[in-house]
């Protein structure tokens, strides 16, 4: 009996060890996620605003691509939102779960919008011909109504009435399906780019650099929440949800990189200003030699 009852107290305290550990570590990620968001949005919130007012004068009839971006930008602005209510720390529970609900609908819709960039982008290089006589300012704003809309009847309508499972499949599906979508428009933009005479040189590259980037943008970023939100049914690791979550919050900072290549001649003007910087680097380096080698 004496060994049993050693043999429990011993147990009792690992546990209680175990539990100590896994709560300080918790407490230690949380507080991780709570500065990154706090520096997210110090950062995000004004360059997104001033983005979008830059990116609204570009809008004309002959340039639709700004209007996907600003609302890309927009949908990055209500998670920025909705990140502001959290580091308040809501009391209510009602109010936590509709900011919940609001932050999925943010996110579901920059998604769509990314998938939108892309789809435009392949079609000039892919399909110029039909792109230009079916660009217009009615039909971009007609497929910015749908994307809206589609997440918002997700969220608001059906996620509602669904188990808590039901509801992690279809945000996998949702998550994982741009995938191959943004890899068929960069493979095909690739393939386009030798037969296309009408676009121009610069404006090739240009748009090539976009499909990459936002290859790269939801491959790294959206990456650990698919997976959460395939495998947390079957395994919890906090290490993955920590992840998840900063990485997450980080693709309003990466969507701001669009703007800098939708911009003409921004990319040529970050390229000179970097081969600038290396010359007076050089130039500098070789004066330091030659007065080194005088003295």
């Amino acid at each position: 009996m004496a060994n049993i009852s050693a043999n429990t107290s011993l147990l009792n305290e690992t546990i209680d060890y175990d539990y100590d550990d896994l709560v300080l570590e918790y407490n230690k990620k949380v507080f991780i996620i709570h500065v990154v968001t706090c520096i997210i949005i110090c950062i995000g919130l004004p360059l997104i605003l001033m983005a979008i007012y830059a990116l609204y004068s570009l809008v004309k009839n002959d340039h639709v691509a700004p209007i996907y971006i600003i609302n890309l930008l927009i949908s990055d602005l209500i998670q920025l939102c909705c990140m502001i209510v959290w580091e308040s720390k809501p009391k209510e529970d009602m109010i936590d779960n509709t900011v919940n609900s609001i932050y999925k609908f943010g996110q579901l819709t920059s998604i769509g919008f990314m998938v939108c960039i892309s789809l435009e982008r392949y079609l000039v290089i892919a399909h110029p011909l039909w792109y230009r006589f079916r660009r217009t300012i009615r039909i971009t704003v007609a497929v910015c109504v749908v994307v809206w809309i589609i997440p918002l009847v997700l969220i608001f309508t059906v996620f509602p009435w669904i188990t808590l499972f039901v509801t992690d499949i279809i945000l996998s599906i949702f998550l994982i399906t741009p995938f191959p979508l943004f890899i068929f428009f960069l493979v095909g933009t690739l393939r386009a780019l030798s037969t296309s005479v009408s676009v121009p040189s610069e404006e090739k590259w240009r748009i090539v650099a976009i499909l990459v980037l936002v290859l790269l943008i939801y491959t790294l970023l959206f990456l650990p929440s698919i997976i959460f939100f395939t495998a947390k049914t079957y395994a919890f690791d906090l290490t993955l949800i920590f992840l998840a979550h900063i990485f997450v919050k980080l693709s309003p900072l990466a969507d701001l990189l669009l703007y800098v290549f939708i911009r003409k001649g921004a990319v040529g003007k970050l390229l000179t200003s970097v081969c600038c910087c290396r010359k007076e680097n050089n130039d500098t380096n070789t004066i330091s030699t030659i007065n080194l080698d005088n003295t």
